[in-house]
């Protein structure tokens, strides 16, 4: 084990750029079946494209610093890293989309599910993307998929053939992808050193009971004091202010989507999440 993280060290990535005490408020755009997946209907993937740009245009609108761009494909997903070429091919085309449209401040993500890590750095690659975000970067985890086992040298080694060193990787360690039990702080500080011993630049988590999640929050910033923390859920209008007091990011889905997971981004649900957040910020 390293004794010495290099933490977004001689990177530029939009953790690198992020201004000390800003929040970045990344909203998912849940897109609708992918061609070659299960529940795919001929017509979705325009209707994918449209979608993702109306979700953007409500981000932007209510304020949100980017956007996470999901193939959710109907929630069945591949258990492995690898996934069908269409998938890739048609997700980098709608990111180069919004991309075009939002413009080169807006933060742009995407991610192929479950795990398709090296998929989803193709498609970032290609459509200009900032980040994409990592369920097992290092280690394993369960999922109704099957076992889910990080390759992470397949990973860095792919990421840094293509050129991708300034994606930024969000890998997850704890919350709605990652099967957690009871707290254990060690184990919990042993997960994150692990991630971002092999090429993490932000760390993800999130625990439904609040003063728990702080905690979590807390202990990994004692540990690992310039690593970004984001949380991958548990947020809403009423306590983002609150759960984003330590933490430095917050990706938000079904809250934007006023509870209808996977429909259409509302953008004043984003204004008032927005809002409350930025008032916690330096002035």
């Amino acid at each position: 084990m390293p004794g010495h993280l290099r933490i977004n060290e001689g990177q530029d990535n939009m953790f690198t750029q992020l201004k000390p005490g800003k929040k970045l408020i990344i909203g998912c755009i849940h897109l609708l079946p992918l061609p070659n997946t299960p529940y795919y209907q001929e017509g979705d993937y325009d209707r994918s494209i449209e979608k993702a740009l109306r979700d953007a245009e409500a981000l932007i609108k209510g304020g949100a610093d980017g956007c996470l761009i999901q193939g959710i494909d109907g929630g069945i997903f591949p258990n492995t890293d690898d996934t069908d070429y269409a998938r890739v091919a048609c997700i980098s085309v709608i990111g180069n989309e919004v991309r075009r449209m939002a413009g080169p401040d807006f933060k742009v993500g995407v991610q192929l599910m479950w795990n398709c890590i090296t998929p989803s750095l193709a498609a970032a690659k290609a459509c200009h993307a900032d980040f994409t975000r990592c369920t097992a970067l290092a280690g394993s985890t369960s999922s109704r998929f099957g076992p889910i086992v990080a390759q992470p040298l397949k990973v860095q080694n792919y990421r840094r053939r293509i050129g991708a060193d300034n994606v930024a990787m969000i890998a997850e360690i704890a919350g709605y992808h990652v099967q957690q039990g009871g707290y254990d702080k060690a184990r919990f500080i042993e997960q994150a050193r692990d991630v971002l011993s092999v090429g993490a630049n932000a760390i993800e988590m999130f625990h439904g009971d609040e003063a728990l999640n702080e905690r979590m929050v807390c202990d990994l910033k004692e540990a690992f004091p310039t690593a970004p923390v984001v949380l991958g859920g548990g947020t809403n209008i009423e306590n983002a202010a609150r759960r984003l007091k330590y933490a430095d990011c917050a990706i938000v889905g079904t809250c934007f989507e006023k509870g209808n997971w996977g429909g259409d981004v509302q953008w004043d649900a984003v204004r008032d999440y927005v809002q409350n957040v930025r008032q916690i910020e330096p002035q």
